[in-house]
């Protein structure tokens, strides 16, 4: 594909001979933006892969765009967005809701024939490991209070009460996304799942982390970092390394320690 976005894609940093193109898809509340630092340490590093972000409506260059708050519905579009993408083979990347929506959009690719290289769960429960809550329901205060018990949110929004109550219907949105999401029995994925998880994460544990082997016909493994939630914002070079092996271990590249 040449144009640099679609309606849904965002390239920061275009790698036009990469072997491989890896969607990422943010967290709640999160922009295509959140990956900026991942796009451009690949780059620096020379890691064979195109990243490219996931940009959800509401938000930034798409603020003027009605918010998706039903998972299913936002994976259907997403799904149609992404299939001009598939010049190259195609690994998805998903923190925290966008892991679950990553998988959502991993089943109506493969159902479509698609084949994907894997699916990176960072962060997320596995579909069927459901907790019952209800952020999307406070107040604004007391979405913003939850924003910060986890840090996701830009600290610079985070200080800025006007830029953040601009923001908050597009974090409502993917909370009542998010928590009003039940996992559909079915057809799982073929391809293999690599999980990856904060050791201090208060929103996924290590059991629910695990429980995506279920998910996949393939191979699914577990990764642990040190931190919480988003463990990925310190360890970005640790799990960079990570997907580089992993996307080796799949067949996709070549293995980083060879040569």
């Amino acid at each position: 594909m040449n144009e640099r976005t679609s309606r849904w894609v965002r390239r920061f940093h275009p790698t036009d001979d990469a072997r491989v193109r890896l969607v990422c898809l943010p967290h709640a509340g999160g922009s295509a933006t959140a990956y900026f630092p991942c796009s451009r340490a690949a780059g620096a590093i020379g890691l064979p892969v195109d990243v490219v972000a996931v940009q959800y409506p509401g938000r930034q260059d798409r603020r003027g765009e009605r918010c998706f708050d039903d998972l299913g519905a936002m994976a259907d579009a997403l799904a149609e967005d992404l299939r001009p993408w598939f010049d190259r083979p195609v690994a998805l990347f998903g923190h925290s809701m966008g892991a679950t929506l990553g998988y959502e959009v991993a089943r109506r690719l493969e159902a479509r024939g698609a084949e994907l290289i894997g699916l990176f769960a960072s962060a997320c429960r596995a579909p069927s490991a459901q907790r019952i809550e209800y952020v999307h329901q406070r107040d604004d205060d007391g979405l913003i209070a939850a924003l910060k018990e986890l840090s996701g949110t830009d600290t610079a929004v985070l200080g800025d009460d006007e830029l953040l109550r601009m923001v908050l219907p597009a974090v409502r949105g993917d909370y009542t996304a998010v928590e009003t999401y039940r996992h559909d029995p079915g057809a799982e994925l073929r391809c293999p799942i690599q999980v990856l998880v904060g050791d201090t994460d208060p929103v996924t544990d290590l059991a629910e982390a695990d429980a995506w082997r279920v998910h996949t016909a393939g191979t699914c493994d577990v990764a642990v970092f040190p931190g919480g939630h988003f463990y990925l914002n310190d360890q970005l070079d640790a799990v960079l390394r990570t997907v580089t092996a992993t996307l080796a271990r799949w067949g996709a590249t070549p293995d980083p320690g060879s040569g």
